[in-house]
C-alpha cells in the first residue's frame, strides 16, 4: 500500500511539473493544452486502474498500452514531454511481470515516444537523427536498468521460496522428531513395564495358584507363606509403578547391582520354589543405567526360567572380566532351540538393552542341557540411547 502512493505521488507530480513548464516553452494554446492533457489522462489511467493493473494483467496491458499512446501523444505536442519517459519506463517494468512482456513494452514506448519527437522537432533528417539518438540511449539504459532490477527481484523470490521451504523441512522434521521422541519413550516405558510390573504381577498370579493349591491340600502352614509371599511381591509392584508413575525413569538397583541380584534370587525361589544361587563380585566400575540394564536382563530370563525351563536350579553369577562385567544366568531345565524364533520382548529385548550400553548377549544351549545366557558390557560403556 505504502509503494502504491509512492506511485500516485510519482506520477502526478510529473505531470504537475511537465504541465508547468509548458506554460514557459512559449507554444501555441493547442500543444500546450495537448500535451498538459496528455499527461493528465496518464495521471489520471494510473490512479484509477494501477492498482487493479498491478493484480491482473488484463487489465495492466491495457494500461501499458495507453500509458505508451499518451506518453508519444504528449512528445508530439512538445518534444520536452519526452521527459515523461522517466515514470513511463518504470511503469512498464512494474506493470508488466513477464520480462519478455516488459522488453516488448520498453520498445514500444521507445517507438511512440521516438516518433513523437520527430513530429514534434517539425521532422526532417535532424530530427530524426536527434529522435534516433535520444530515444536509443534511453531503451538502452531502461533495458540495462530494468533487466538487472528484474533478476534482483527474481532471486529475492528465489530466496524467499528457499526460506519458505526451509521453514516447511524445519516444521516437519520438528514433528518428526517430537514423533520419534514419543515413540521412544514409549518404548521406554514398555520396556519399564515389562520388566518389572509385569514380571511381579505374573509373580503374583503365580503365588495366588500356589496359595489356593496349598489351601485346598489344608497346609495352613504353607499357605500363610504364601500370603507373606503374595504381600510382599505386592508392595514391591506398588513401588516400582509410583516410581515409574512419578519421573518416568527405570527403578534401579537399590543397595548396588549385587544386593538387587540377591534379593531377586531369594524373591524368585520363595515364588516358584527352584533353588537359585548368587555370586556377585564388586561391580564399583559400573553406572547406575549399566546396573539398571543387568538387573532387567536377570528378571527377564528368570522369567523364562519360570514359564519354559521346568528346571530345578538356577544360578546368578556376576563377574568381572578385565575390562567387562558379564551376568551369568544358568538353568538346568529342558533347555531350547536358539535358531526358532522368538515372539515379545524375552532375548529381543534383553540384546535391545545391551545395545544401548554396548553390551551383547551370548546364548549357550541344547534341547535337555539347560540354558545359559551370558550378558556382558565393558566396565567403562557409553550409553548410546
Amino acid at each position: 500500500m505504502q509503494s502504491l502512493r509512492w506511485w500516485h505521488s510519482a506520477v502526478w507530480g510529473t505531470a504537475v511539473v511537465l504541465s508547468t513548464l509548458l506554460l514557459v516553452e512559449g507554444l501555441t494554446v493547442t500543444r500546450v493544452v495537448g500535451a498538459a492533457v496528455c499527461a493528465v489522462l496518464l495521471a489520471i489511467l494510473w490512479s484509477t486502474l494501477g492498482a487493479r493493473g498491478l493484480r491482473d494483467v488484463r487489465i495492466g496491458i491495457p494500461l501499458v498500452v495507453a500509458v505508451v499512446i499518451l506518453a508519444g501523444l504528449a512528445t508530439g505536442f512538445s518534444s520536452s514531454m519526452a521527459t515523461i519517459q522517466c515514470i513511463a519506463y518504470p511503469l512498464v517494468w512494474t506493470v508488466l511481470d513477464r520480462r519478455r512482456d516488459a522488453i516488448i513494452g520498453n520498445i514500444a514506448l521507445t517507438v511512440s515516444v521516438g516518433v513523437g519527437m520527430y513530429i514534434g522537432n517539425g521532422g526532417g533528417p535532424s530530427a530524426l537523427a536527434l529522435a534516433a539518438i535520444i530515444e536509443g540511449l534511453s531503451l538502452v539504459f531502461s533495458l540495462s536498468l530494468g533487466l538487472w532490477i528484474t533478476a534482483i527481484a527474481e532471486q529475492s523470490k528465489e530466496r524467499q521460496r528457499l526460506l519458505d521451504a526451509l521453514e516447511a523441512a524445519q516444521s516437519k522434521l520438528a514433528v518428526l522428531s517430537r514423533d520419534a521422541g514419543a515413540a521412544s519413550e514409549r518404548e521406554h516405558l514398555a520396556r519399564e513395564i515389562h520388566d518389572t510390573i509385569a514380571q511381579d504381577l505374573a509373580g503374583l498370579v503365580l503365588t495366588a495358584q500356589r496359595g489356593m493349591r496349598e489351601l485346598k491340600a489344608g497346609d495352613t502352614n504353607a499357605v500363610e507363606t504364601q500370603l507373606q509371599i503374595l504381600e510382599e511381591n505386592a508392595r514391591n509392584a506398588l513401588v516400582e509403578t509410583r516410581a515409574l508413575v512419578a519421573s518416568g525413569a527405570a527403578v534401579g538397583a537399590v543397595g548396588g547391582l549385587a544386593t538387587a541380584l540377591r534379593r531377586l534370587g531369594e524373591r524368585f525361589g520363595r515364588e516358584t520354589g527352584i533353588a537359585v544361587t548368587v555370586t556377585a563380585d564388586d561391580t564399583a566400575a559400573l553406572d547406575r543405567d549399566a546396573e539398571v540394564v543387568l538387573l532387567r536382563c536377570a528378571q527377564e530370563a528368570l522369567a523364562n526360567v519360570r514359564k519354559h525351563s521346568a528346571a530345578a536350579t538356577a544360578s546368578l553369577i556376576l563377574v568381572a572380566r578385565g575390562e567387562e562385567i558379564e551376568l551369568q544366568i544358568a538353568d538346568d531345565g529342558r533347555g531350547f532351540d536358539p535358531s526358532t524364533d522368538s515372539h515379545g520382548f524375552g532375548l529381543d529385548g534383553m540384546r535391545e538393552r545391551l545395545s544401548f550400553v554396548n553390551g551383547s548377549l551370548t546364548v549357550v544351549t541344547s534341547a535337555g542341557g539347560g540354558t545359559t545366557l551370558v550378558a556382558s558390557l565393558p566396565a567403562a560403556h557409553e550409553v548410546t540411547a
